[in-house]
């Protein structure tokens, strides 16, 4: 029994070792590459795959996912002589598992390589400042010659990002204070046209507010020049329509002349011309009435009949405060109003001169000539 024993269980491990070594199961997104006798055979696809025993063996098994390699900084020279340090961020893919086992020995390294050579080529062509600002051309240029050169291994490049760029600590406290300088002149020239906007916008209200006064005085006095011409309009009409007595005018004529010199500013005080006219025609007046009151036929001390005596009620009705009497009556209330005229000029030739003297003490007197 142990000698039939023994050759079945030789012959069942064979066969699991058969089996188990003919038969290769594939994780999805991953690739084997297989040799044969030391030389390659195929790649295997995800899944279950059956190779030779023995002659056939996984040599690479290759990720075809997207994945992410990031460099360590290096050392780059720009333009101007200035050494900075640049990492970048590289994203690639398998394309050809073969190519990628068999045409380079280490992808990585020589993509690593490959980019820092790139890209000194390329930031040794700018100066710091368009290093600092043109990252998406440095990106774009490595992109294309990372992908032309990567393409015979079978490796594509998606996508290159440069992480950080750091220049001498020397420079950044230059850029830190030219920074600082363009932020202070910034906030000056945003406060002086703050300041600008202010004094506009307030020379502009100060000139509306101007025109709405002008406008506003404008039309107080067109208003008060129009009520002034109704006044005297409605006087005119007045005057006409009631056709005042010429005496009446010169009586009134003469009642406004104290009120010329009433305003404090008045230095100097002219009478005028007419001033002798009318008191005469007031004199004239005044000498009518007392002649009508008179009786017209006096022929003796019996003269006092009850015609006579009733004219003279008549004319003291038409005249009062002027009693009827001879003619000396008369001369007597002229001589009267004269005197009034008189003192009403001396009044406000007074009341003038007073004025100028207080307010301009070194004018000349006015002519009262």
């Amino acid at each position: 029994m142990d000698a039939i024993v023994i050759p079945i269980l030789v012959a069942a491990i064979v066969v699991i070792f058969l089996v188990a070594t003919s038969v290769r199961i594939v994780p999805q997104a991953r690739r084997y590459n297989i040799e044969r006798f030391g030389r390659y055979r195929r790649t295997l696809q995800p899944g279950l795959n059956l190779v030779l025993p023995v002659a056939d063996r996984v040599n690479t098994k290759l990720d075809v996912r997207e994945q992410v390699y990031s460099s360590d900084p290096r050392p780059v020279i720009t333009e101007d002589n200035l050494v900075v340090n640049i990492d970048t961020v590289l994203y690639y893919q398998i394309t050809d598992p073969r190519s990628a086992a068999y045409e380079v020995a280490d992808y990585l390294q020589a993509i690593d390589q490959l980019t820092v050579t790139t890209l000194r080529n390329v930031i040794g062509s700018m100066d710091l400042e368009e290093t600092l600002t043109s990252r998406e051309e440095i990106n774009t240029r490595l992109r294309t010659v990372l992908d032309d050169a990567t393409g015979k291994w079978g490796i594509r490049v998606n996508r290159v990002e440069i992480k950080a760029i750091d220049p001498p600590n020397t420079i950044k406290e230059a850029m830190e204070k030219q920074m600082r300088a363009e932020r202070d002149k910034r906030a000056a020239i945003l406060h002086a046209e703050g300041e600008r906007q202010a004094k506009i916008l307030t020379a502009e209200g100060t000139k509306q507010k101007d025109i709405l006064e002008a406008q506003g005085t404008q039309q107080a006095m067109i208003l008060r020049a129009d009520g002034e011409a109704k006044a005297v309009e409605r006087v005119f009409q007045a005057v006409h329509r009631n056709n005042a007595d010429p005496k009446i005018l010169a009586y009134k004529y003469l009642e406004t002349l104290p009120h010329l010199a009433n305003s404090e500013n008045n230095t100097f005080w002219v009478i005028p011309g007419e001033l002798t006219e009318a008191v005469r025609s007031v004199s004239s007046a005044f000498a009518d009435h007392s002649t009508m009151g008179l009786p017209k036929n006096v022929q003796s001390e019996e003269a006092g009949s009850d015609d006579a005596t009733a004219d003279t009620a008549d004319t003291a009705d038409d005249a009062p405060e002027i009693e009827s009497g001879p003619r000396n009556t008369a001369a007597a209330a002229a001589d009267e109003v004269a005197r009034q005229a008189a003192a009403a000029v001396n009044n406000a030739k007074a009341e003038a001169e007073a004025a100028r003297t207080t307010q301009t003490p070194g004018r000349a007197k006015p002519s009262t000539d």
